[in-house]
């Protein structure tokens, strides 16, 4: 079976494609290199990609209708890893127009193509975001999320509906996983682990957040994999008993998951951590909370673990330990 994989120069979309090939599967890559953040960085894991027995790069743009139709019709996935997408909580307030572009037109395409090949599992990535001003934690999928505080949050949310309605009309099952914070080697660079490794090594203050009154659900990257690829082979059927369930569905193979490490990090204890790893002390730039932003993130993932037998085994100590051999590695630092 030949598996697509979009989004393979991003963080978690590099390391499932690495992660089927191990396996030995036929891997069919997906991006465009879109310049939001460093493309060195982007090409660096397309690098590790390349020479690999089974594996096809495909460089085309998902909100190109027919160029995403043909992608299909030429390689007739079986299955289907979607995690390309345009993140950001904050950028999305400032470029709008390419949410739309990436994350509504780009996942459109991506359904109307598993329609038409016949796809048998659509994984694709949800986000933590879609739960905004909830102030119910930890978070659950049981829990509507219909109040986003940021464009990038309300296009995931607007995914999972989509998902669903194709899932209904046209059989094909589908899984959406929201994401929580996700670190470790080959991470984004515009996230708080890189910023806030590159800043303390080069001296610079970080930027800390609501006063450092912050907790994150951080996730080494390999749980996340692991968690990703288990789901795959967890394929949804409608539930009769899901009635208004916002989790699951009743009409179709629809279904939503949770995947972070469900024991939240306290921010300032994050950073604690970055400096013992790194060997040097942080210079915070207190700052107010940031539009579109949340105090808090814990993901509730017992349905995941019990679908699954899935749980994340990574201590915040080991994880940060590892990124940091990465980074010093990488950049030379």
């Amino acid at each position: 079976m030949t598996i697509l994989v979009t989004g393979t120069a991003g963080f978690i979309g590099n390391e499932i494609a690495l992660r089927l090939l191990d396996r030995g599967e036929r891997v069919v890559g997906v991006d465009c290199l879109t310049p939001y953040y460093d493309l060195t960085l982007k090409q660096a894991r397309l690098g590790r990609l390349a020479d690999r027995p089974g594996f096809t790069e495909a460089r085309i743009d998902l909100a190109d209708r027919e160029a995403t139709a043909r992608l299909f019709a030429e390689h007739k996935p079986g299955r289907v890893f979607h995690l390309a997408a345009q993140p950001g909580v904050r950028y999305s307030i400032e470029n709008p127009h390419a949410y739309a572009d990436c994350n509504l037109t780009g996942f459109l395409n991506i359904l109307e193509g598993c329609r038409a090949a016949g796809v048998e599992h659509l994984v694709y990535a949800s986000s933590s975001s879609v739960y905004g001003s909830n102030e119910k934690i930890p978070f659950s999928e049981h829990d509507a999320a219909d109040h986003p505080v940021s464009l990038y949050a309300a296009t995931k949310r607007a995914n999972e509906l989509m998902a669903h309605c194709y899932a209904h009309l046209y059989g094909f099952p589908a899984t959406g996983l929201r994401f929580f914070t996700v670190y470790g080697p080959w991470g984004r660079p515009d996230m708080a682990p890189m910023l806030f490794a590159r800043a303390i090594m080069e001296g610079r203050p970080i930027d800390v957040f609501n006063g450092g009154e912050m907790r994150r659900d951080f996730t080494y990257i390999d749980d996340i994999v692991e968690g990703v690829l288990r789901t795959a082979d967890c394929i949804p059927t409608p539930d009769p008993k899901a009635g208004a369930d916002p989790a699951a569905s009743p009409i179709a193979p629809h279904r939503v998951f949770n995947i972070g490490n469900g024991a939240p990090v306290d921010l300032m204890r994050f950073i604690e951590v970055m400096e013992e790893a790194l060997g040097r002390k942080a210079v915070k730039n207190m700052l107010p909370m940031q539009p579109g932003d949340v105090k808090a993130t814990w993901a509730n993932t017992a349905d995941l673990e019990a679908a699954t037998g899935w749980k994340p085994a990574t201590s915040i100590e080991d994880g940060v330990g590892r990124f940091v051999e990465w980074y010093r590695e990488f950049y030379g630092a």
